[in-house]
């Protein structure tokens, strides 16, 4: 079943990192909350929170110092906790890597290489919080466009909940994705599929549903 709102898809999400960490000690985790004009400050800052009584070396890290000061702006109390992405890299540096939990807000293909390299020398868990990482500008065939598809195929979905054009699709690990139709009167569930369905895969799927 869909969740309700906001709030009760980050109880989702929250109980699905959990089980996601508890299933390796190193581990490369995706969340994602595709709606249009969500910010992603809020309801990282919220993430961090529940996660730090189980993880109280746990860290979140932002793109960008703009986006930094605005995090420790508005939570002053966990302003310990957040970092630049280019900070945590300089502390990599000083201390040959680093450990623990660690959350990154929102990063974008110009982010590639430090996400890369922070996460080449981090010894813990990372969680990618709605990370778009993909550039469609690289050439297909380059070696930069195989290196990016391996990296990114060590990342695994925690949690996923995500608008599609006919319904939505939903990931709360450890369970299936689980695809749903738009009806008028609601959302109904379709199939599951053990990867992330492609649009012809869910195309498939509807016709199927409709037979």
């Amino acid at each position: 079943m869909l969740p309700a709102d906001l709030r009760q898809a980050e109880v989702e999400a929250l109980a699905a990192v959990q089980a996601a960490l508890a299933s390796q000690s190193r581990g490369l985790w995706t969340v994602e909350f595709r709606f249009e004009g969500l910010r992603i400050l809020p309801v990282a800052l919220r993430l961090l929170a529940a996660l730090t009584p189980q993880h109280p070396e746990a860290r979140l890290l932002f793109p960008d110092a703009g986006a930094t000061a605005l995090a420790k702006r508005d939570a002053p109390d966990q302003a310990v906790q957040l970092l630049g992405l280019g900070d945590l890299l300089r502390l990599q540096q000083a201390d040959g890597g680093s450990e623990g939990l660690v959350l990154l807000a929102a990063p974008t293909p110009a982010d590639y290489e430090e996400v890369e390299s922070l996460c080449a020398q981090h010894r813990g868990s990372l969680v990618m919080l709605n990370g778009r990482l993909e550039d469609a500008a690289i050439g297909i065939g380059t070696v930069a466009r195989e290196r990016r598809k391996g990296f990114l195929a060590d990342w695994q979905s925690a949690y996923g909940l995500i608008p599609t054009a006919e319904g939505a699709l939903r990931r709360s690990y450890p369970d299936d994705w689980q695809f749903y139709r738009r009806d008028p009167d609601g959302y109904r569930s379709v199939c599951s599929f053990e990867q992330r369905p492609d649009r012809e895969k869910q195309l498939e799927a509807l016709e199927e549903a409709a037979r």
